[in-house]
């Protein structure tokens, strides 16, 4: 069990947690395809929380390593990027017609690269075990909790589809930007 506590193990304490979050993800992700919102959601801010523990984990126990910063990566990828996505498209664009539909997916796919592009650059930019005071672009946990924002406005008929598109192109351009974030 020693390798719970080994910076080098791919199961360490910490990768386990953000295993758990990309199974979070991966579930909250098919749920959507179901139409089973609710529970997608609650599987989405699980898999948040496991991304906050994990980093925990990671510097109490001095358990960073390259391929925990790539697994973390990867599991953000799936909760702030893939399923406030998938999310926001089955419920704001699913219904909407044919042309608001592809505009709706371009909007998607958009946000997707941009989430993408973020973590990459991210990951090109780290060093093992440091953290630096402030963000250079909004994270993408932060860009997820947006999206869900935006979910929820659309859900509450308070703001219309086109605002919903809007707002996406919009964060999609923050998680690249050179806005400067504190980081907690």
């Amino acid at each position: 069990m020693q390798f719970f506590w080994r910076a080098e193990s791919h199961f360490n304490l910490a990768n386990l947690v953000t295993m758990i979050n990309i199974a979070s993800g991966v579930a909250a992700a098919y749920l959507i395809s179901q139409n089973h919102f609710f529970e997608a959601i609650v599987l989405a801010w699980i898999g948040g929380a496991c991304d906050i523990i994990d980093g925990k984990i990671a510097r109490k126990y001095n358990l960073s390593g390259s391929f925990g910063i790539q697994l973390d990566s990867f599991a953000d990828f799936i909760t702030f990027v893939l399923v406030p996505v998938f999310l926001v498209f089955q419920t704001a664009f699913t219904s909407s017609g044919t042309q608001l539909k592809l505009w709706g997916g371009a909007v998607s796919i958009y946000y997707v690269i941009s989430g993408l592009r973020r973590l990459i650059q991210f990951n090109i930019n780290s060093n093992v075990g440091e953290v630096s005071r402030f963000f250079t672009g909004v994270p993408t946990p932060l860009g997820g909790i947006l999206l869900w924002l935006l979910y929820l406005g659309f859900h509450f008929e308070l703001i219309g589809v086109l605002f919903v598109s809007v707002l996406m192109i919009l964060v999609g351009w923050l998680l690249n930007s050179n806005v400067k974030i504190p980081h907690p």
